[in-house]
C-alpha cells in the first residue's frame, strides 16, 4: 500500500487559501515588514476575501501562529507578533504595544 502525504490541514490552508493568494514563504522572512507588507498586499488584491483586507491580512498571519504553536522557536515569535505591528501601521491603525 503506497504512503499516503501527510499534509496537515494547516499547511493546506495556508498555502490555498480561498480569501487570498499569499506569496511563497511569506511567513519564513526575517522582515517582520516584508510578512506585514506581502500580506497587505495579497490582501488588498484578492477579489475572493470576505472582509476587510486588514482583517484577512491579520486572521491570516493569526492563524499561521496559532497553528504553528508550540513549534515556533521566540525569535520567529517575536518577528511574526512584530508584523502584526507593522500590519496595523500598513493600514493606518494603532499598534497594540
Amino acid at each position: 500500500m503506497p504512503k499516503k502525504n501527510k499534509k496537515k490541514w494547516s499547511q493546506d490552508v495556508t498555502e490555498h487559501s480561498n480569501a487570498m493568494d499569499l506569496k511563497d514563504g511569506v511567513f519564513k522572512s526575517r522582515s517582520p515588514k516584508k510578512i506585514a507588507d506581502s500580506l497587505q498586499h495579497s490582501a488588498e488584491e484578492s477579489h475572493r476575501r470576505k472582509s476587510s483586507p486588514f482583517q484577512s491580512a491579520m486572521s491570516m498571519l493569526n492563524f499561521y501562529i496559532n497553528r504553528a504553536g508550540g513549534q515556533l522557536s521566540k525569535s520567529r515569535r517575536a518577528t511574526l507578533e512584530k508584523a502584526k505591528d507593522e500590519l496595523r501601521k500598513d493600514f493606518g491603525r494603532e499598534p497594540k504595544h
